[in-house]
C-alpha cells in the first residue's frame, strides 16, 4: 500500500473545513429570509446538525455508506461501527477516483462527514417557523442513518447498486440535493403550511444577512465540488471552475428573467440564481467541460426560476423555495450530466449524449432520479410521521410567529419600534423671534397644551430634519415620531423576494406626536396637511405638561 500523499491530504481537509463553513453559510442564508421572530430558532436548526449528525455519522453512518458491501448493494456492513477498526489506509477505490488515490481514512471520513451535515439541513428552508425543535433533533439523527447513508452508499460506493448500474453523482446532485428536496416534500405534507399561506406576508428581517450567507455558500462550494476525486490535480481544478462558472452563468439568466417579469434585477434574484447553480453543476462538475458549465449554469437559472411556482402548483407551503434551487436543480444537473458528460475532462466518467455516448448515461441517470427520490421520500415521510406521533414535529401554532422567543427565549435584534429622529433632529426650543435655539430643553410656557397626533406616509416624510424644522417653525413644542401600520380595507399587494407577490393586510405609516400650544394648533395642523396627513387619522387632544 502506498504512503498517504501530502498533498492529496492537505486538499481533501481543507475542502473538509469548506464544505463545513457551508452550514452556517447555510444558516444565515436562510435566517436572513425569515420574519425577525424566528431568526434564532432557523439558525439553530441549522447548526445543530453539526453536533447530531457528525456524531451518528462516527457511530454509525459511515460504516453504512462505505463500509464494504453487505452484498446487496444496497449499504456496507457494520464493521466499521464507531470507527474502531479502520484497517485500509486510503479511502475505498471509489467510481469517482481510481486506485492510485492515497490519503488517510479518516481524511475521508471528515470530508464526507460534512456532507452527511449539511444534507438534511437543506430541508430547515422549506419548514421555515413550523419546526418543533425536539422533533427536529430527532428527525436529523434517524434520517442521517435511515436516509442518507444508504443513498449515499449506492452512488459513492463501488459495491452501490447504482454504481456498478453506471449512474453517476460527482459531489451529490442525487446523494445530497435530490435526497434533501425529496425529504422537503415528505416532511411538508407532514408539518403542513403556515397560517394563511400563500397569503400572509412574510418579508426577509435581513436581506444582507442573506447575501453574506450566500457568498458563504458559493466559497464553501469550491471545497463541496472541487474535494471530491479526493487529488489536488487537473480534475480538481476543473470542477473548482466549473462550479464558478456555472453559478455566474445561472445568476445572469435568472436577474435576466427577474428584469423581464418582475420589472426588477434583485440581489436576492441574484444569490438565488447562483445557487440554484451551484446545485444544478453539483453531479457534474468532475465529469464536463468549462462550455458546458456555463450551458448547465445557464439552463439551472432558467429551469429553477420557472419552478418557483411549483409550490403552488402542488399546494406545498416551501417557505424559502428549497423545491426549486435544490430540488429541481439537483435533478436537472444529474440528467444534464447523461448530454454533456465527457471522458476527455475525467477518464472514469462516461460520454453523453452530446458527445456521442448515446443515450446510456442518459438512462442510467434517469433511474438514479427515480430510484434517489422515491426512497427518499417513503422513508422520510415515515420518520417525519413517526416523529410527530412521538414527540412532535410540527411547532404549536401559536409559537410558529414567536419561535425565538418560544424555543430559546431570546431576541435574535434588541432593537425597539421606535423611529426617533436623528441627533439633529432632537426636540429643540423655539427662540421668541420664531427662530430654532439650542439643544436645552423646551421650557414651558403654559401647563395646559395640545398634542396633535397624525399618520404620515413614509414616502412624504423622509427627511427628519426637514420635517422638524418644519414643524417647529409652525409652533411645534416637542416632535415624537414612531413607526405604526393601519389595516386597509382592501389587502395591498407587496412585491417579496424571488419575485412573488403576497397579500399584506397592513399598511405601513409613520406616527407623528406634536405638542404644541393651543394658539398654534392651527399652523401645525397646515403643516401636517402639506405633509400628506388625512384629517380623518388626525387627532387634536388637550395635555398637560408636567414641569420637570
Amino acid at each position: 500500500m502506498s504512503a498517504p500523499n501530502a498533498g492529496d491530504t492537505a486538499w481533501v481537509l481543507v475542502c473538509a473545513g469548506l464544505v463545513l463553513f457551508m452550514t452556517p453559510g447555510l444558516a444565515a442564508f436562510y435566517g436572513g429570509m425569515v420574519p425577525g421572530r424566528n431568526v434564532l430558532a432557523m439558525l439553530q436548526q441549522n447548526m445543530i446538525a453539526l453536533g447530531v449528525v457528525s456524531l451518528t455519522w462516527v457511530l454509525v453512518g459511515y460504516t453504512i455508506a462505505f463500509g464494504d458491501d453487505a452484498g446487496s448493494g444496497l449499504f456496507g456492513n457494520l464493521e466499521l461501527f464507531g470507527l474502531t477498526d479502520l484497517r485500509v489506509p486510503p479511502a475505498p477505490h471509489l467510481h469517482v477516483v481510481d486506485g492510485r488515490i492515497t490519503i488517510p481514512t479518516l481524511a475521508f471520513v471528515l470530508f464526507q462527514m460534512m456532507f452527511a451535515v449539511i444534507t438534511p439541513a437543506l430541508v430547515t428552508g422549506a419548514t421555515a417557523g413550523r419546526l418543533k425543535f425536539g422533533g427536529w433533533v430527532l428527525f436529523l439523527a434517524v434520517w442521517s442513518v435511515v436516509v442518507y447513508a444508504p443513498i449515499a452508499h449506492w452512488l459513492w460506493h463501488p459495491g452501490g447498486w447504482l454504481a456498478k448500474l453506471g449512474t453517476q453523482d460527482w459531489a451529490g446532485g442525487l446523494v445530497v440535493h435530490a435526497s434533501a428536496g425529496a425529504a422537503v416534500v415528505a416532511v411538508l405534507l407532514v408539518v403542513g403550511r403556515r397560517r394563511d399561506w400563500p397569503h400572509t406576508a412574510a418579508p426577509p428581517n435581513s436581506i444582507p444577512l442573506t447575501i453574506v450567507g450566500a457568498g458563504i455558500l458559493w466559497f464553501g462550494w469550491f471545497g463541496f465540488n472541487g474535494g471530491d476525486g479526493l487529488q489536488a490535480n487537473g480534475v480538481a481544478a476543473q470542477a473548482v471552475l466549473n462550479t464558478h462558472l456555472a453559478a455566474a452563468a445561472a445568476m445572469l439568466v435568472w436577474l435576466a428573467l427577474e428584469r423581464v417579469t418582475d420589472g426588477h434585477s434583485t440581489v436576492v434574484g441574484a444569490v438565488s440564481g447562483a445557487v440554484a447553480g451551484l446545485a444544478t453543476v453539483t453531479p457534474t462538475a468532475g465529469y464536463v467541460n468549462a462550455a458546458s458549465a456555463v450551458a448547465i449554469g445557464a439552463l439551472a437559472g432558467l429551469v429553477c426560476h420557472f419552478a418557483l411556482k411549483v409550490k403552488y402548483l402542488l399546494r406545498l407551503d416551501d417557505a424559502l423555495d428549497v423545491l426549486a434551487v435544490h430540488f429541481v436543480g439537483g435533478m436537472l444537473g444529474t440528467l444534464l450530466l447523461g448530454l454533456f458528460g465527457n471522458r476527455g475532462v475525467n477518464p472514469l466518467g462516461a460520454d453523453g449524449l452530446f458527445l456521442g455516448g448515446g443515450g446510456g448515461l442518459l438512462w442510467d441517470q434517469l433511474v438514479g432520479v427515480v430510484s434517489v427520490v422515491a426512497f427518499s421520500f417513503v422513508l422520510t415521510w415515515l420518520i417525519a410521521s413517526g416523529v410527530q406521533a412521538l414527540i412532535g414535529l410540527r411547532a404549536p401554532a401559536r409559537d410558529q410567529q414567536r419561535l425565538d422567543q418560544a424555543q430559546q427565549g431570546a431576541d435574535a435584534y434588541h432593537l425597539g419600534g421606535v423611529t426617533s429622529l436623528a441627533a439633529p433632529g432632537a426636540p429643540r426650543r423655539r427662540t421668541g423671534d420664531g427662530g430654532v435655539g439650542g439643544d436645552q430643553p423646551a421650557a414651558p410656557s403654559a401647563t395646559r397644551v395640545r398634542l396633535v397626533t397624525a399618520l404620515l406616509e413614509p414616502d412624504l416624510a423622509t427627511d427628519s430634519a426637514d420635517l422638524r424644522d418644519a414643524l417647529l417653525r409652525a409652533g411645534a413644542i416637542s416632535v415624537i415620531i414612531s413607526d405604526a401600520a393601519v389595516a386597509s380595507t382592501t389587502a395591498a399587494a407587496r412585491l417579496l423576494p424571488r419575485g412573488y407577490w403576497q397579500d399584506q393586510p397592513l399598511s405601513e405609516r409613520l406616527h407623528v406626536g406634536v405638542l404644541v400650544e393651543s394658539d398654534g394648533v392651527g399652523a401645525v395642523l397646515t403643516e401636517l396637511d402639506r405633509l400628506g396627513a388625512g384629517r380623518a387619522d388626525t387627532f387634536v387632544q388637550e395635555a398637560e405638561r408636567i414641569p420637570s
